[in-house]
């Protein structure tokens, strides 16, 4: 496995930041404070004080080649993303509490590649948490869960459709990874029972098939009106929420984005550094909710520009806006 990059969240606090790298056994300590932080692989024998953790989130995929480093803005827990693509552009997360030792996965399609990464981090999984029921989200679960006993998580709609389904959640519930709070949001449109993963102390989100960088899911089983609803909840997090999608779509989706939207700089800047990423086989994702609302046609169905090029009437809803996008998105 190559390095992982090790990104940290900023948030409002007057705690002067401290900058440092290759935190694997390595002690950090905040000035006049007793608290101390210490990262996994220390020696056995040291005493680890859990009340001060940092916040950070990382990010990687067996092949991405990326550096390692640590910004501690923050006095926060910590989670470790690792980003698994599976089939032929579908995205699993890895979920690690380095503190814990608790593993968990977002959407494994399929079993191999996550049993050869736990394989080779000698790591077990605890926990199997699916967005909604599609096979390419749900494929791994029985082999998964055969083979580690894991608790399948998922939606209460999708009670019997989701493979091996042990704890059942509903809109507005919270439920906890290790020490870090889920706040499960109830998303359909692409699906009816579809739910996100937001993770509010690492500024996280799992959205699946909801929410795509530059782009929203289908409308398999739900109505224009219920996607524009979920798109809204997720859009009013913070800003700096980072968006972890069931697929590397975004080079596609910038060029439909830019055929209806052409003028929009933002959008124009994003793209060509999405097609930069894509030509070095590296992820686009995570997104930024920010990032998003300024360049994501779904998410900018008020826009004069995208109206005019699709024939939308300023008159209609955003909802209405949203069902002709995405219409057009499936004929591009």
């Amino acid at each position: 496995m190559l390095k992982a990059t090790m990104i940290s969240r900023a948030s409002s606090c007057s705690m002067p930041s401290i900058a440092c790298s290759k935190m694997k056994s390595r002690l950090c300590t905040w000035p006049s404070m007793r608290q101390l932080c210490l990262r996994k692989g220390i020696h056995r024998g040291l005493f680890r004080f859990l009340t001060m953790p940092f916040k950070t989130v990382w990010g990687a995929s067996r092949t991405f080649k990326v550096a390692q480093f640590c910004n501690v803005v923050n006095l926060s827990s910590s989670l470790q993303i690792e980003l698994v693509p599976c089939l032929k552009d579908n995205y699993a997360y890895l979920l690690h509490d380095a503190d814990t030792g608790t593993v968990g996965v977002v959407d494994p399609s399929e079993s191999l590649p996550i049993i050869d990464v736990l394989s080779r981090k000698d790591w077990n999984l605890t926990y199997i948490l699916n967005t909604h029921h599609h096979y390419d989200h749900t494929g791994g679960n029985a082999e998964l869960k055969a083979k580690y006993g894991s608790k399948v998580i998922g939606s209460a709609i999708d009670g019997d459709r989701i493979p091996g389904i042990d704890i059942l959640l509903k809109d507005g519930d919270k439920w906890m990874f290790a020490g870090h709070e889920v706040l499960v949001i109830e998303t359909p449109g692409h699906t009816r029972g579809h739910i996100s993963f937001f993770f509010p102390g690492s500024g996280v989100i799992f959205t699946g098939d909801t929410l795509f960088s530059l782009s929203c899911g289908k409308l398999f089983e739900g109505t224009a009106e219920e996607m524009h609803e979920s798109l809204n909840k997720i859009a009013s997090l913070p800003d700096d929420t980072s968006v972890y999608c069931g697929h590397e779509y975004t080079l596609s989706n910038s060029k439909f984005a830019l055929s209806i939207e052409p003028n929009n700089e933002t959008l124009k800047s994003y793209a060509a550094r999405v097609a930069h990423l894509r030509s070095k086989g590296l992820p686009t994702i995570p997104t930024t909710l920010k990032t998003e609302k300024l360049c994501n046609p779904f998410l900018r169905t008020s826009s004069t520009e995208i109206r005019q090029a699709l024939g939308i009437s300023a008159a209609a809803d955003d909802a209405e806006a949203l069902r002709v996008i995405r219409q057009v998105k499936d004929d591009f």
